[in-house]
């Protein structure tokens, strides 16, 4: 009893105290509620597959680049050099001036974008089963084709979209604006309070930079880019966790711009007989590597196993300083590793430097021989070869790493939430029994 009316006494006399601490508990509930990060998923993706007739075998490209005749002897020799150790297969698609009587590429030629954009995001809407109308927001990505009016609004004008619909058009960044594209989306979607659904379309147009002078460091695109679109919808709606494919755990963009040897290593220009081409130096291979140390850096603390971690940071601080820096083991962070399929001496040299075996690296080898270098889109391509294989488990981790012109190195971390399979429209269905190939 004397127990009992200390205790109440108690309360009484702290009744306003109690009170408040009650009150701010509540506030500091409800706030984490209302303010914490949504789970970001892909719903679903789709990737073109261009037509049969559209496929570039190397007897192909050698008969357009001869009755152009606008190329030397050198500069066919030198492309037919490139093109036979690009790691290249002979049924990747090329766009449709290749095919044409006409050899010179016109603005009319571009139009390729719209075949890719259009066919990809009627594949990704019927997947899904999701009304074009449920989409609040686009997100349009080309490296190199701006036109006027824009992508997005091209998207807009075909499917009829609502007049209070968001758009961004994102160019200029190369092979990493389809990773940035989504990482756009997982900011604009983690951060909102709203239900969202987010249209990202990833194109490129490659007749426009088709290079027709004798600048080798601009004659290299044209034996290694082909022609690739993806479409993907990502939502930060929790009903749709059960039938989406992954959640988005980390994306991380590094830019090194500032240093001017990776500022020029990939770049628009015109040749001195006023050609327009883009310009691949031969610092690239290590404008990429140095790019892509540092930014492993960043991002091994927020995906590495704590052992793994240990043991990077002692190599950092006190290890040997003779030795070369060391690489953490990435494989004990992932499951599935999307590299970036820029070309043969990218893939070896991102190998070398994380220290990946060949069948780390066997999709991007084989994205590159199937589809070649399709610019922005190339993740998804390779994302699609895991599912194809069925390799992807529910619970792993995937990897999509990508570079791009300025220079940018960006990767996205995904959890997948089921077991994957050989989708309808899935660009390897047609293929895949016959990888992996030897490539090179």
């Amino acid at each position: 009893l004397a127990l009992h009316s200390l205790l109440s006494s108690s309360i009484t006399n702290h009744k306003p105290l109690l009170l408040s601490f009650l009150y701010c508990s509540l506030v500091l509930i409800l706030s984490y509620i209302f303010t914490r990060p949504r789970p970001v998923l892909l719903l679903d993706y789709s990737c073109f597959l261009p037509g049969h007739d559209r496929k570039c075998s190397y007897e192909i490209c050698e008969y357009f680049v001869r009755r152009s005749k606008r190329f030397t002897t050198k500069s066919e020799e030198f492309m037919r050099g490139i093109y036979l150790k690009s790691g290249l297969g002979d049924e990747t698609y090329a766009p449709p001036f290749i095919f044409q009587h006409d050899y010179e590429a016109k603005y009319t030629s571009a139009q390729e974008a719209e075949e890719g954009i259009v066919t990809s995001v009627d594949g990704l809407l019927a997947k899904t089963h999701i009304d074009i109308s449920t989409v609040d927001t686009v997100i349009a990505t080309c490296g190199m084709f701006t036109p006027c009016p824009s992508l997005t609004s091209l998207i807009i004008n075909h499917y009829k979209l609502e007049q209070h619909i968001k758009t961004y058009n994102l160019s200029g960044m190369g092979c990493s604006s389809g990773v940035s594209s989504i990482d756009l989306a997982y900011r604009i979607l983690n951060g909102s309070r709203r239900i969202r659904y987010i249209l990202v379309v990833i194109t490129e147009s490659i007749s426009l930079n088709w290079y027709f002078g004798d600048d080798r460091s601009m004659l290299v695109t044209n034996c290694i880019f082909r022609v690739g679109t993806a479409a993907a919808l990502v939502t930060n709606d929790p009903k749709c966790r059960a039938r989406a494919k992954f959640e988005m755990v980390r994306t991380l963009r590094t830019h090194h711009g500032s240093d001017d040897a990776s500022y020029a290593a990939a770049h628009q220009a015109e040749d001195e007989d006023g050609n327009v081409g883009i310009a691949l130096k031969k610092d690239l291979v290590r404008v990429a590597g140095e790019g892509l140390r540092t930014h492993i850096r960043t991002l091994a603390p927020w995906v590495l196993p704590w052992g793994e971690l240990l043991y990077y940071a002692y190599r950092m601080v006190v290890g040997p300083k003779s030795d070369k820096p060391y690489t953490p083991d990435f494989t004990k962070a992932f499951e599935h590793l999307c590299v970036h399929t820029g070309g043969k001496a990218v893939i070896e040299s991102v190998a070398r430097l994380m220290r990946f075996g060949p069948a780390v690296t066997e999709p991007a080898r084989m994205c590159l021989h199937r589809f070649g270098n399709t610019s922005s889109s190339l993740v998804f391509y390779e994302l699609a070869y895991f599912e194809a294989k069925e390799r992807v488990k529910e619970g792993d981790r995937v990897w999509m790493l990508a570079f791009g012109t300025g220079f940018k190195v960006c990767s996205l971390v995904w959890r997948a939430l089921k077991d994957s399979d050989m989708d309808a429209d899935n660009p390897w269905k047609d293929s895949i029994h016959r990888y992996p190939v030897k490539a090179w």
